[in-house]
């Protein structure tokens, strides 16, 4: 990765420039013009997804006083805050531009994710937890993953099998028909050749539905059906099916999402949808793209 400084140049013209090009649209707001631009602060959340920093605030007072040469005008934090919560559709425009410099793969995958708000024993009946709606609430989930139960939304994703690239996502609540997500994010884009899933999305009439689409669904070979494989075929299966969860692995751990720290729904996409940016980021420059 470029040293922090470089990285803080090279992602702000590339921001500044789609914002120009009126690849990335920013809703009007009243009043003056800021002196912090909409492009600086875009930039600025994109670098800490990077760096995976997981304090806004700590953050905020790391660029001021390493790096205030460049943003000389950083606002407070909380007029921070709430700028970054009005562009959080910015950060979908700019992972979409990104996107869409790669060519989809024949094979995709789909999953998803635990996305905890708060932990499960704080939990004392109704709270302020709620997207558009009427059936987008935190709720408790199964993390099969990690093997607990915990209180929240999830994550789903629809990712190229070859780059890793995400290519549509959602928060979807925690307890929730899988299969139904599927079908959803593979609306975003032409439909694959191949879908890789786990056994949370098998079943036939999902699979008769993807195939008259012209997808094939793939999903992991039971007990039974292993016993009988080669060991290199399992091989191969198994990983496959790793690299949706390494890429789980970088958004969420490694760039912090598991650990969020948001108050709101709409603190909880903005952070989500700058993240899988960041992400998306990191491997078009790490393809060339």
């Amino acid at each position: 990765m470029l040293p922090t400084e470089d990285l803080f140049v090279y992602v702000y013209v590339l921001i500044h420039d789609l914002v120009i090009a009126r690849k990335i649209a920013v809703p009007a707001r009243p009043g003056p013009a800021p002196a912090c631009s909409d492009a600086e602060l875009l930039a600025i959340a994109v670098v800490r997804h990077l760096l995976g920093r997981r304090s806004e605030s700590g953050f905020l007072a790391e660029v001021a006083r390493d790096w205030g040469h460049l943003f000389p005008a950083l606002p407070h934090q909380s007029e921070a805050n709430r700028r970054t919560r009005w562009l959080w559709g910015a950060f979908e425009q700019f992972r979409a531009t990104l996107a869409a410099r790669l060519p989809e793969d024949d094979c995709q995958q789909v999953d998803t994710s635990a996305l905890p708000v708060k932990h499960a024993s704080r939990v004392r009946g109704p709270d302020q937890w709620t997207g558009p709606g009427n059936d987008l609430a935190a709720r408790f989930g199964r993390d099969a993953a990690h093997a607990e139960w915990f209180y929240g939304f999830r994550l789903a994703v629809k990712t190229d099998l070859g780059s890793r690239i995400v290519r549509a996502w959602a928060i979807v609540p925690a307890a929730v028909n899988e299969r139904e997500v599927a079908e959803d994010l593979l609306e975003a884009g032409p439909a694959p050749r191949d879908l890789l899933a786990d056994k949370g999305f098998s079943g036939r009439a999902f699979a008769a539905a993807r195939a008259a689409c012209g997808t094939a669904v793939l999903v992991p070979p039971d007990k039974k059906q292993r016993a009988s494989m080669p060991p290199v075929l399992r091989k191969v299966i198994a990983e496959w099916r790793n690299r949706i969860e390494t890429t789980f692995s970088e958004i969420t751990d490694r760039m912090e999402l598991a650990r969020h720290g948001a108050h709101s729904f709409w603190g909880l996409i903005t952070r989500t949808a700058a993240t899988i940016a960041a992400h998306t980021l990191l491997l078009t420059c790490l393809t060339g793209a």
